[in-house]
């Protein structure tokens, strides 16, 4: 029986919004440009476009330059033939990882043989407040009030919950910093970037959110970050949230290519890994950042595995700190998991970094792990088999997918 397998993947440079190295650039040309890249990776396909049965473009700010069907506009900017048909969804965080199930469940159908999924985020121009007042609706305001709570207010909710403390908070977030900066003068985050050439002539080529030069010397400490001030509760009130222990904004795009394993094999192109759980949880939207602890469960049976301690690379999505420490606990005080615990190997979750120092590009970020993940297993010195990819998601979910290596 045939099955989807990944046959190509890539991304952009993850940068920071408005001040990096895409902030200047029309998300649909440097999303179009990661587009061509990942399908240049497959002749076949570059030679027969037509093959591709849809393009999927996960977004969680689709206004002002993501405004339309931005992923149709991305297929048109890549050159790619009119009878290339595109669609752009919404999961907020889990976005791209989304994207990537969906296409695995068309393929899967029958409905086509090929599908290039992922996603795109450009945070400096459509990352905007939401202006509750004039759009809310008043009776998740006064009935739900997880339903419009900020992101940051739900990592202090975590926080308090488990008793983090800033300094714990502080040190997480200048581990991130300090594994990202060796992993990209260790050129580990290089293999799946696709570089995007400005009209200037600028190469950008490497995730520039990391505080350390290109030599690994990092650019931060802990005393700089518990100079910072806090972002979302005053500290007078107890807050210990700050930029520093929360992801930072990102511009950034990412793609997989996925295939009918058959087809694959017809013409000669090697699968690298395939798709083998993918499962979604609701929960209390005020603690938002638990929904990991939820979907993974779910996703390892599904899987047919029994713990997270089968996993060779855990790429856990930091939208903070708190959140992440909570779900690595892997501890909630919820009746319906009864206690669940599941020990996490800290050294197997996010080797590379996480958010913190790499971004949280949200349409993009689940193709993004994905890219990071399959990178991570394909090493030579790293190699393993199973790769789960997590997030919460805002609004009071959590998304999880587990990848098998097939090379």
């Amino acid at each position: 029986m045939s099955y989807p397998v990944v046959v190509a993947y890539g991304r952009t440079a993850c940068c920071r919004s408005r001040k990096g190295g895409l902030a200047d650039v029309h998300p649909v040309d440097f999303s179009a440009a990661c587009l061509k890249g990942v399908i240049a990776k497959v002749p076949y396909v570059a030679e027969h476009p037509e093959v591709i049965g849809d393009v999927i473009t996960g977004c969680a700010m689709h206004i002002n330059q993501m405004n339309m069907n931005a992923s149709r506009l991305i297929v048109n900017r890549a050159g790619l033939p009119d009878d290339v048909p595109a669609q752009t969804i919404n999961r907020f965080c889990s976005s791209g990882l989304q994207a990537i199930s969906t296409a695995h469940n068309a393929i899967m159908a029958g409905q086509y043989k090929v599908a290039i999924a992922g996603g795109c985020e450009y945070m400096t121009g459509c990352f905007t407040p939401y202006d509750f007042n004039t759009y809310g609706d008043k009776w998740i305001m006064d009935n739900y009030p997880g339903g419009y709570m900020s992101m940051g207010q739900t990592a202090e909710n975590v926080a308090n919950d488990y008793g983090f403390t800033r300094e714990q908070m502080d040190e997480m977030a200048l581990e991130s910093h300090t594994r990202a900066a060796a992993a990209r003068k260790a050129g580990k985050l290089a293999p799946s970037i696709i570089p995007y050439t400005k009209e200037d002539g600028t190469v950008v080529d490497y995730d520039d959110g990391i505080l350390a030069d290109m030599d690994g010397n990092l650019k931060t400490s802990m005393e700089k970050m518990s100079s910072l001030k806090t972002c979302f509760v005053a500290p007078e009130d107890g807050g210990k949230v700050t930029a520093a222990t929360s992801s930072q904004t990102t511009d950034a795009a990412a793609y997989v290519m996925l295939m009918d394993s058959d087809f694959a094999a017809e013409h000669g192109i090697k699968p690298i890994a395939k798709m083998v759980a993918f499962q979604v949880a609701g929960c209390d939207a005020t603690r938002m950042g638990m929904g990991p602890v939820y979907a993974i469960p779910k996703a390892l049976e599904q899987a047919g595995l029994k713990s997270v301690t089968d996993m060779d690379v855990i790429e856990l999505n930091e939208a903070f700190a708190s959140q992440a420490m909570a779900c690595i606990k892997n501890v909630v005080k919820d009746p319906k998991l009864d206690g669940f615990q599941d020990m996490w190997d800290s050294k197997k979750v996010n080797p590379y970094g996480g958010a913190m120092a790499l971004g949280h590009p949200m349409g993009a970020t689940g193709a993004f792990l994905t890219s990071k993940a399959l990178d991570y297993l394909r090493d030579p010195e790293t190699k393993g088999k199973y790769a789960m990819v997590t997030m919460c998601i805002g609004g009071g979910m959590g998304a999880c997918g587990i990848y098998e290596l097939c090379e």
